[in-house]
């Protein structure tokens, strides 16, 4: 029986991802808890979903949701959250920045907590791409006083109860500790690896990872306000 499903949003990656299923089934190999892979096409233009169909195909462990239209990263990431039936999810990005075998770390602290993210050590990426994250995580840390210090970092491991119980919207990816911490969960983060892209190219820009977020931030606020949180102690 699966116990781990790893969530990989798609959005033309035709060119990374003969590489996703090598890494990913050498994971599965290697993984400390049972693992099936889960692809979310978000509307692709290139020959992403004939290439998911395919490895799909030769692969039991590997499914696919494949969307009739784009629709963004927290809508693919929201209907991995819907579809897993595993204790556990893992999300990781297709351009593989970041190595499935750091799921092993963070899995090592799943009993404990509920949230388990990756934190990029040495960083991979552009100047402008590294200092815009840095301030949009500064950002959203005082709004959110989560802790993180990375939380687009596209590597975590999270309780499907839990994520099935965030009130996912557009950008609220970026918040997904935050999340966790609305419903008295407990977050941890740990370093993994990063490397550079070496197929395709970067989906979002200087507004994604830096105005974006400001704005995201008051919603995450009015959420927060607003949020409904109890425990049922008993029923009869």
């Amino acid at each position: 029986m699966y116990q781990f499903t790893i969530i990989v949003p798609v959005y033309n990656e035709e060119d990374n991802l003969e590489r996703v299923e090598k890494e990913l089934l050498a994971y599965i190999q290697i993984a400390t808890k049972k693992t099936k892979i889960l692809f979310v096409n978000d509307g692709s233009k290139d020959n992403s979903q004939a290439m998911i169909k395919a490895i799909c195909a030769r692969n039991e462990a590997f499914n696919f949701l494949n969307f009739k239209e784009n629709r963004g990263l927290s809508a693919a990431i929201k209907a991995g959250f819907d579809a897993v039936d595993t204790e556990l999810l893992g999300y990781i990005d297709s351009d593989l920045q970041t190595a499935p075998a750091d799921f092993n770390l963070l899995l090592e602290h799943s009993n404990e907590y509920d949230l388990v993210t990756g934190v990029r050590s040495n960083r991979k990426d552009s100047f402008v791409k590294n200092m815009s994250s840095k301030i949009a995580n500064g950002i959203r840390r005082a709004f959110t006083d989560d802790g993180m210090d990375d939380t687009g970092c596209p590597l975590k491991v999270i309780k499907t109860d839990y994520a099935k119980r965030i009130p996912m919207f557009k950008g609220l990816h970026r918040f997904l500790p935050a999340m966790i911490l609305l419903q008295n969960g407990k977050v941890l983060q740990v370093p993994v690896q990063h490397f550079p892209r070496v197929a395709g190219t970067a989906k979002f820009g200087v507004w994604n990872r830096l105005l974006g977020p400001l704005m995201d931030c008051f919603a995450y606020l009015w959420m927060k306000k607003k949020y409904i949180n109890y425990t049922i102690e008993s029923k009869g």
